[in-house]
């Protein structure tokens, strides 16, 4: 069995009854089950419908996700997520950039290569090149005054982890905002790459090896070796072209407003939700989430 799940911006929560009512008369579904009224509700189907992407598209117009996936293990017993773009809004480099007066091209740079337009280390080098001589103070201010988070990201986590499971944020950023990011949200570890400082500076390198796409990767596998379970009981979510290593080796890998180049490789897009839909999509409804 399959099941059929569609969801809307939490924000609007306009999922209309005769919307998801008409899919599953279309499709041949079971009872439609809503998990949060206007926002998200799912349907049992015995195959994964032939015209399962057109209607997706479809509903992309309305403003409407549509996951289609195996009812059977479904619930995951691990979150892997990158942090940039996803568990929070912003790219941090970015926002150091910005404080540094180069803040236009360094965010070209970001854009192109969470594209895959470049390669990861090369562009990452390139961009902390020109944070040389920053105060390394101003990643205080950065934290402080910049970053927001991605709503749903507490209840997410404190929803997986009640339920058994665990957390885990790894980064092609910098070890100096995750730890602050997964202290905040509940994560219980983070990996990413290391600022190098000397005398409260910036020194314009970063530690190596420098975490990138493979890093990720081992990432999954080691902390889910670790755990003692397996790659299709993952749930790893990111947005660029560093993170699709991990979002195909996951059981569940989702592409969340990710880059067009990384969502057409990920089956599972989220383009409207937030990151409540990666609870809904695992069969919670919202009376069921844990709300830190």
């Amino acid at each position: 069995m399959f099941v059929a799940t569609l969801l809307a911006n939490p924000a609007r929560a306009d999922l209309d009854r005769t919307a998801v009512e008409s899919l599953r008369d279309a499709w041949g579904g079971g009872v439609a089950q809503w998990l949060s009224p206007g926002i998200a509700a799912e349907f049992m189907v015995n195959s994964i419908p032939e015209n399962r992407w057109d209607v997706w598209a479809g509903l992309q117009g309305i403003g409407v996700d549509l996951v289609v996936q195996p009812v059977a293990g479904r619930r995951k017993k691990m979150l892997l997520a990158d942090m940039d773009s996803t568990m929070i809004r912003q790219e941090c480099i970015d926002e150091l950039a910005d404080m540094a007066g180069v803040g236009a091209r360094v965010a070209d740079i970001t854009a192109r290569a969470m594209n895959g337009e470049l390669d990861f280390e090369g562009a990452l080098i390139e961009r902390v090149g020109l944070l040389k001589g920053l105060p390394e103070s101003v990643i205080d201010r950065v934290l402080a005054e910049r970053i927001t988070f991605t709503p749903g990201g507490r209840e997410l986590i404190a929803t997986m982890k009640a339920n058994g499971g665990h957390a885990a944020l790894v980064s092609g950023g910098f070890t100096a905002f995750t730890r602050a990011v997964a202290a905040e949200l509940g994560f219980d570890q983070n990996r990413a790459n290391t600022l190098l400082a000397e005398n409260g500076v910036l020194t314009g390198d970063v530690g190596r090896p420098i975490l990138g796409r493979e890093a990720k990767i081992a990432a999954l596998e080691e902390i889910s070796a670790a755990l003692g379970i397996g790659h299709d009981e993952v749930m790893a979510v990111g947005d660029g072209a560093n993170d699709l290593g991990m979002l195909k080796l996951a059981g569940a890998g989702v592409a969340l407003h990710a880059k067009p180049s990384v969502a057409a490789q990920c089956d599972i897009r989220i383009n409207h939700g937030d990151l409540t839909a990666l609870l809904y999509i695992q069969g919670y409804a919202a009376d069921e989430f844990i709300r830190p």
